[in-house]
């Protein structure tokens, strides 16, 4: 396990304590169905970013690969998007 899934997960479960304890259950469950994308970015980021094809969503195809530090990177941006937002709010 290397320090990016650690840090990571450490991060996750903070996120997902201080939702329950804040917000209950329902907030707790909302803050994991947030994680999950970018948690899959950084623990998977050199398959996600190998893939090409079609998205189930759109009719956009990925056409290139990308790199996987640039996957595993967007997954911190996203996954301490909540830090900034929470310092935003509170000030």
């Amino acid at each position: 396990m290397n320090w990016n899934r650690l840090l990571s997960v450490l991060v996750a479960v903070i996120y997902i304590v201080f939702a329950a304890i804040q917000g209950g259950a329902e907030m707790a469950f909302k803050v994991v169905l947030f994680l999950i994308l970018p948690l899959a970015c950084i623990w998977f980021s050199d398959a996600l970013g190998a893939y090409t094809g079609f998205l189930p969503l759109g009719d956009y195809p990925i056409t290139q690969q990308s790199p996987g530090i640039l996957v595993r990177n967007l997954g911190w941006v996203v996954l301490l998007m909540l830090v900034v937002i929470g310092i935003i709010v509170s000030v």
